[in-house]
């Protein structure tokens, strides 16, 4: 492994103009990268992250997953706000409950592939 490391080192020891300008291509837009860090901070939340895996399987109302999480309902509604605002999960209102659901199959897949290289590894 230390070999490894140092041949990658003295490989990368001088400059490559070519290298330098494909890195530069390669790299999304600041914006982007705010974005989408922001994406990967809210999934770092155990708690967000198991509200996520009810609503991969079915839609839920803020009192179903306040009593599955063993959490107050305030708790949980802070936590679908945040999840709400990054578009990781969308309402829609029946009467006076609102039911959450995961936003589009983006999100599902992104969940779903994060579970599977956890289950693999």
């Amino acid at each position: 492994m230390i070999a490894e490391t140092t041949d990658i080192a003295v490989e990368c020891a001088d400059r490559d103009p070519g290298r330098e300008q494909d890195a530069r291509a390669a790299l999304i837009a600041p914006a982007t990268a705010r974005e989408l860090a922001a994406l990967f901070k809210a999934l770092s939340d155990p708690t967000r992250v198991r509200i996520m895996s009810a609503l991969a399987r079915r839609e839920f109302c803020v009192n179903d997953l306040a009593a599955a999480l063993e959490m107050t309902q305030s708790a949980i509604s802070h936590q679908l706000s945040d999840l709400r605002e990054l578009r990781i999960v969308r309402h829609r209102r029946e009467g006076r409950h609102i039911f959450y659901r995961l936003d589009d199959e983006h999100v599902e897949t992104l969940f779903a592939e994060g579970l599977e290289h956890v289950w693999h590894g």
